[in-house]
């Protein structure tokens, strides 16, 4: 009788561990949808809110803007176009579209978008590593690399049981939690389904 309990406690606590990594299809199994999403690096670096941009219309010094700030919801306020969304969107994909709003005061506007301060790249780092906290980014930055920022393991970390915690828009457009399970040593090695991928703002590595 004791060794059937010890055996269904064996079962459930692996039933549990299973359910407990989100985007899992069955045990062990990672669903594609999770692969893609850690191994599909971003190659453009996307702005956010806190960046400083300098904002230069060419030949036109009263709608140029040195220094702004891109606010917490996202926006900057440019002359006579008024509120542009900021966030989420490359230094030119921004020049573009200040440039196609400004068409209707200047004929041919020439606008051109630089980064003078990062301050929206973040990520945290929590569990059994010596230096958990948040940690201000100014360049991509890998797992591997986190791990490292953050004075590496302790002699309790449970290397093959990480995830990264990661808020994501879903194809309804809301914003969701995607858990993404992450292995030291596949990491290290390239092995497995999941390679060494870059973390994006706000993720939150869990090391248990």
């Amino acid at each position: 009788m004791m060794k059937e309990r010890a055996r269904l406690r064996g079962v459930c606590a692996a039933v549990l561990a299973c359910w407990s990594l989100v985007g899992l299809v069955g045990c062990g199994k990672v669903s594609q949808d999770v692969i893609m999403e850690a191994n599909n690096t971003q190659k453009e670096f996307l702005l956010g809110p806190e960046d400083v941009l300098d904002i230069v219309v060419w030949r036109n010094q009263d709608l140029s803007r040195q220094g702004m700030v891109i606010r917490p919801d996202g926006k900057i306020t440019m002359p006579l176009i008024g509120e542009v969304i900021a966030s989420g969107r490359s230094a030119d994909q921004l020049a573009n579209q200040i440039s196609d709003r400004l068409k209707e005061f200047k004929e041919n506007p020439s606008v051109s978008v630089s980064v003078r301060e990062v301050n929206s790249y973040y990520v945290y780092v929590m569990g059994e590593v010596a230096k958990p906290g948040k940690f201000q980014l100014k360049s991509h930055t890998n797992v591997l690399q986190a791990i490292a920022l953050a004075g590496g393991f302790t002699n309790f970390a449970s290397k093959s049981k990480m995830q990264v915690v990661r808020h994501a828009t879903g194809a309804d457009g809301k914003l969701q939690e995607m858990r993404i399970p992450v292995r030291y040593d596949d990491l290290v090695f390239g092995t497995g389904e999941i390679h060494n991928f870059i973390l994006k703002t706000g993720d939150v590595l869990v090391v248990p």
